[in-house]
């Protein structure tokens, strides 16, 4: 497969942040049993500054809602991920590795917190299929701010796969390479004209 580290890469972030929501959200299996969290209960790791807090986002990263209904952010980030696996997957040896690596964490994002979405409510018996949460619990300290109308107090709580999306957004928006590369096609070369004959 081409670009076959990064996708394994891919497959490792989504792993983790799967790992992470699940320890969290707490689950059942084969025998083994992991309590998990209360929802809305805070664990803090370094005093107030970083605090492991379990909440359930119906919405976009970081809690923004956007949309009609969960269906519509389910089916959105289907699309999102198979057209950015689609890009990963087409971009030859020649393409900066910032591109590469900006397309593994979005890919790796979206597909992170769509399997929650798509199968969360099903596995928990909570919601059909396609009606699930996004489990957060990363709550950092941040100085108070409006966000789309809303204020906030402290930054909205989010997951691994939320910083592998914003990680990867920064990269493209601000790394010339990955800009360039996601616009701009190989060149044509160029066949370089015949001077015209001369009588000697």
């Amino acid at each position: 497969m081409r670009n076959r580290k990064y996708f394994i890469g891919v497959l490792l972030l989504v792993a983790l942040d799967q790992i992470t929501k699940l320890l969290v959200k707490g689950f059942s299996i084969g025998g083994i049993t992991i309590p998990g969290m209360q929802l809305y209960e805070s664990i803090p790791v370094l005093g107030d500054f970083l605090r492991i807090t379990y909440v359930e986002n119906p919405g976009m990263a970081f809690g923004i809602e956007f949309g009609e209904g969960k269906i519509f952010l389910t089916f959105l980030s289907i699309a999102i991920a198979i057209a950015v696996f689609w890009y990963l997957w087409r971009l030859d040896d020649s393409a900066p590795v910032v591109l590469k690596i900006a397309l593994m964490l979005i890919l790796a994002g979206a597909i992170g917190n769509l399997i929650d979405r798509t199968f969360y409510g099903v596995l928990f018996g909570e919601a059909p299929l396609f009606y699930g949460k996004v489990v957060d619990f990363i709550d950092v300290e941040f100085p108070d701010f409006t966000l789309f109308g809303k204020h906030f107090t402290r930054w909205p709580v989010f997951n691994i796969a939320d910083s592998c999306v914003t990680i990867g957004i920064l990269l493209l928006l601000f790394s010339p390479s990955a800009l360039s590369a996601t616009g701009s096609r190989k060149p044509v070369e160029q066949v370089p004209e015949t001077p015209p004959a001369t009588n000697e």
